[in-house]
C-alpha cells in the first residue's frame, strides 16, 4: 500500500481548486475501518463510499463513531485496521498536513480556533505567506484573509479581530471559512449548523452549493434532518462503530433514518404537552430588565411547572437574558423577582443557592459547563459539594452514592464516576451538565440550546427530562435554535427582537409561522378571542 508521509506545507495562494472533472473514482472509499481506545471500541468494520462532487451526510448517535472517522480523515488519528482511499489513492494519514496534502480540510464542531490569536492568524496558520528569507509577510496575509472573508460574505469581520471576542456562531463561520480558504477537494463539515440558525444556515447552504458546482466533495455530519434534506444527496448511518446502511436522501423517510440510527423507532419525538395548564403560581418574574449590550427591555413571568420558550434570531439579547437570570451579567435596568421577592444576583453562586435555586445549562458545554479533565463525579457534585462535607471533610461515599443515583436518572453509564468528562460523547456530556443541576435540586432550569450537537435519541431523552421536571413542579426557561423544539416543547413562548420582547404566544397559538414572523421583523401578533390571527 502506498503511503503519504510528512509533506511540505502549501502556501495558501498556490493551492489550486479542484478540477471537477467528474472522474468515476470515488472521492472517499473507506473499507473495514477499525479503531479502539483501550477497552472502548470506537469503530469496527466501518465502510462507506462518497462519490466525487457529492454532498454526503454521515449520521449516527453521539458515540457511534462519526467524530472518530472525521479525526482519521483529518490525520489526527490513525486506524488500527482497514483501508482509506482518497481520490483513487491508498493513503496513510499520519498528521493534518498529510490530510491537507490529499486535499482534505475539516471544519470541526468543537472549534479548533485559538481564542488568543486574531482571525488572520488563525486563518493563515500554518501556511502564512513568507518572504525570501522565511520572514512572515503579515500585511500580505491580512490582505489575503480580508479578500477571502469578503468573498465568503463575512466582510463584517476584521482580520485583526481577536477570535475570543467573537460570538459562537460567528466563530463557527470563521472555522468553516478557514477550511474554504485552503481550497479543499474534500471538505468535512462536523456539525456545522449546531450553533447556526436562520440566515447563517442559508449562508452555509449557499457555499455548499458553490462547492458542489466546483466539483468539491462534502461530508456533512449532522443531527438535523432538515439540513440533511436541504443540502445532501445521500446519507450513511453509523451505529455502534459500524456502517448500517446508505441511502439516497430523497428515498428514505425520517422515521426510517431514526430506526437506522438508534436501532428502534421513537413512538413520538416530543412528549405530550399537558392538555390543562399547570399551576399559574409565579416563580420568576422580570420587569423591564436590561443587561449586557443587547438586552434592553424584557418583562415576563415564569410559572411553576411551566416550560417558557424564548425564540429569537442570533444576537437578539437572549444570551444576556439567560446570563442576567443566572447572575453572570448585572442588570443595567429593571428588576428580577422570585416568589414575589426582589432578587439581587451578584454571581452564579447566589443563583444556585437553596433559597433561589436557579441553574444554567450554557451554550457551550465544553468550555462553560464542564471541567473536561475531571471525572463526571466531580463535575456533577461540585456545585453542591458543601452538602457532602462532614466535620470539614468530604463524605466521599455519600457523594458517590448521590452522583450514582443521578447518573442512573439521566441514563449515563456508571463509569462516569471515575472517567473524565472528555471521555464521553457530546450527548452524554450534556446529560452530565443537566445531572449536576438535578442533583442541586434546582427549582428553575435555564436551558440555553440544550440539544445543540446531540443525536436524536439523546434529544428525545432531554425532552422527556424537561417534561418530567416541569410535571414535578419545576420551571424551565428554554431557548433553542431549532424552532420545532420551541413549538413542540413549550407551554408559552416569548419572542425577542433587537433586545425587546415583541410578543408572547401560548397553547395552540404557538406555530413556526407566528414565531418566525415576529423573530424576523419584530412584528407583534394579535389574536382574536378565538385564538385566530
Amino acid at each position: 500500500m502506498s503511503t503519504i508521509g510528512r509533506v511540505a506545507p502549501h502556501p495558501v495562494s498556490s493551492m489550486a481548486p479542484p478540477s471537477g472533472d467528474g472522474c468515476a473514482e470515488p472521492a472517499l472509499d473507506l473499507t473495514e475501518i477499525a479503531k479502539r481506545f483501550g477497552a472502548t471500541i470506537a469503530l469496527k468494520n466501518a465502510s462507506f463510499t462518497v462519490h466525487a462532487g457529492e454532498v454526503h451526510a454521515l449520521l449516527g448517535e453521539n458515540g457511534a463513531g462519526k467524530s472518530t472517522l472525521v479525526k482519521l480523515l483529518s490525520g489526527l488519528l490513525t486506524p488500527d485496521a482497514g483501508r482509506i482511499r482518497i481520490l483513487g489513492q491508498d493513503v496513510a494519514l499520519r498528521s493534518p498536513r498529510d490530510a491537507h496534502h490529499c486535499g482534505v480540510q475539516t471544519a470541526f464542531q468543537e472549534l479548533t480556533l485559538v481564542g488568543d490569536l486574531t482571525v488572520a492568524e488563525n486563518m493563515l496558520a500554518p501556511y502564512a505567506p513568507q518572504g525570501l528569507l522565511g520572514q512572515l509577510r503579515r500585511r500580505r496575509g491580512i490582505e489575503l484573509v480580508a479578500a477571502h472573508l469578503a468573498d465568503v460574505g463575512l466582510s463584517v469581520v476584521d482580520p485583526r479581530d481577536m477570535v475570543s471576542e467573537l460570538e459562537l456562531p460567528l466563530r463557527q463561520k470563521i472555522e468553516i471559512a478557514r477550511a474554504l480558504f485552503r481550497k479543499p477537494r474534500i471538505l468535512l463539515l462536523d456539525e456545522p449548523t449546531s450553533t447556526l440558525s436562520g440566515n447563517d444556515i442559508d449562508w452555509l447552504g449557499e457555499h455548499i452549493s458553490i462547492l458542489r458546482a466546483r466539483g468539491v466533495t462534502v461530508v456533512f455530519i449532522s443531527h438535523r434532518m432538515r439540513e440533511v434534506r436541504q443540502f445532501c444527496d445521500r446519507l450513511t448511518v453509523l451505529r455502534n462503530g459500524e456502517s448500517v446502511g446508505t441511502a439516497t436522501v430523497d428515498a428514505i423517510s425520517d422515521d426510517e433514518v431514526i430506526r437506522m440510527i438508534i436501532g428502534r423507532s421513537l413512538a413520538s419525538t416530543f412528549p405530550a404537552r399537558p392538555s390543562v395548564p399547570g399551576s399559574r403560581e409565579p416563580i420568576l418574574r422580570a420587569e423591564t430588565v436590561a443587561a449586557g449590550n443587547k438586552l434592553h427591555d424584557a418583562s415576563f413571568t415564569l410559572h411553576r411547572g411551566e416550560i417558557l420558550g424564548v425564540a429569537a434570531l442570533q444576537g437578539m439579547g437572549q444570551a444576556d437574558l439567560f446570563h442576567a437570570c443566572f447572575g453572570m451579567e448585572p442588570l443595567t435596568a429593571g428588576k428580577l423577582f422570585i416568589d414575589d421577592q426582589e432578587l439581587l444576583l451578584t454571581s452564579p453562586h447566589d443563583a444556585i443557592s437553596r433559597r433561589v435555586g436557579i441553574s444554567l445549562v450554557p451554550e457551550d458545554r465544553k468550555t462553560e459547563g464542564l471541567f473536561l479533565k475531571l471525572p463526571g463525579r466531580f463535575n456533577v457534585s461540585l456545585p453542591v459539594i458543601d452538602r457532602f462535607v462532614r466535620h470539614g471533610l468530604i463524605d466521599t461515599k455519600a457523594e458517590a452514592d448521590a452522583v450514582t443515583d443521578i447518573l442512573e436518572q439521566v441514563e449515563v453509564a456508571p463509569r462516569a464516576l471515575y472517567e473524565p468528562a472528555s471521555a464521553f460523547s457530546g450527548g452524554n456530556q450534556q446529560k452530565l451538565v443537566i445531572a449536576k443541576w438535578l442533583l442541586a435540586d434546582s427549582r428553575i432550569l435555564l436551558l440555553f440550546d440544550p440539544t445543540r450537537g446531540v443525536d436524536v435519541g439523546t434529544k428525545h431523552q432531554i425532552y422527556v427530562m424537561m417534561r418530567d421536571f416541569a410535571d414535578a413542579g419545576g420551571s424551565i426557561l428554554f431557548y433553542s435554535t431549532e424552532i420545532p423544539e420551541i413549538v413542540n416543547m413549550c407551554d408559552r413562548v416569548i419572542i425577542l427582537y433587537q433586545g425587546r420582547i415583541v410578543t408572547t404566544v401560548a397553547g395552540d397559538q404557538i406555530d413556526e409561522e407566528v414565531i418566525m414572523r415576529a423573530a424576523l421583523n419584530g412584528v407583534h401578533v394579535d389574536f382574536d378571542a378565538g385564538g385566530n390571527r
